[in-house]
């Protein structure tokens, strides 16, 4: 039986997820703060023939994300996966006042490094076991002030992880959303729903490979920012002062 922890597991790209891979031989370890959202989920698990784990949890808690982990473990004595998809929005501008940035870089990248520096011991253990991070195309392109900052933040923190744990049997994969139909972004039309990054996660755990764009049609405009950045400062310059905030994961 495989164990696999998912933060923001209570609606969005998390449940969806969730819901993708709670099936089979797979234990799926639901973490939020919402704990009748994970409850509702688990029974959707449940009643498709897989097993849940309701663990109500805020990931800005060491102390949460340590009992998350023990709790986890305690299934099987084995954690197999890692979905780090717990995420939150905000400002775009640098004008975004210091409760937020706070919150923004508890929940996008301390969370994230908290979970892995509490599972790699035990995957290591195991000599196996599968992390996934979940970015942004924000984390490419800088659009989204600090938002955008603690996503490239983990896209760095991805890679040197992956290059630390190199020969131990632990994959690390950085999976990175463009814009996606969630309820955090009902104002835009014809967006690709949650279930392409679910899919995309889903292939990760049982694939790791370095990096993952969803939709696909988000890669040239990444190869454009890094080619040719002066000219991607033009197309986005005074995107801040024209969008209200930047749209993230519960």
């Amino acid at each position: 039986m495989r164990v696999v922890i998912v933060t923001g597991a209570s609606s969005g790209i998390g449940r969806e997820t969730a819901t993708r891979i709670g099936r089979g031989a797979t234990t799926v370890v639901l973490a939020a703060r919402r704990a009748d959202e994970l409850e509702t989920v688990a029974t959707e698990i449940r009643g498709r023939g897989g097993e849940a784990v309701v663990v109500p949890t805020d990931v800005r808690d060491p102390a949460q994300i340590t009992a998350l982990v023990e709790r986890a473990r305690s299934v099987t004595g084995r954690i197999d996966g890692l979905v780090n998809n717990a995420g939150v929005g905000g400002v775009a501008s640098i004008l975004a006042d210091d409760d937020l940035v706070a919150k923004l870089i508890e929940v996008n990248l301390m969370a994230p490094i908290r979970l892995m520096r509490a599972v790699v011991p035990i995957m290591k253990e195991q000599r196996s076991g599968s992390i996934v991070n979940i970015g942004s195309v924000a984390g490419e392109i800088g659009i989204g002030g600090t938002y955008s900052a603690t996503k490239f933040a983990l896209r760095g923190m991805t890679d040197s992880v992956r290059r630390e744990l190199a020969g131990t049997g632990i994959g690390v994969t950085l999976v990175e959303p463009g814009f996606i139909a969630t309820d955090l972004t009902k104002m835009r039309r014809g967006l690709p729903g949650p279930g392409i990054v679910a899919a995309a996660v889903e292939s990760a755990l049982d694939r790791p490979r370095r990096r993952i764009v969803v939709p696909f049609k988000y890669r040239p405009a990444i190869t454009l920012a890094n080619a040719l950045p002066a000219l991607t400062d033009r197309i986005f310059a005074g995107y801040a002062s024209s969008r209200r905030e930047v749209k993230g994961r519960p």
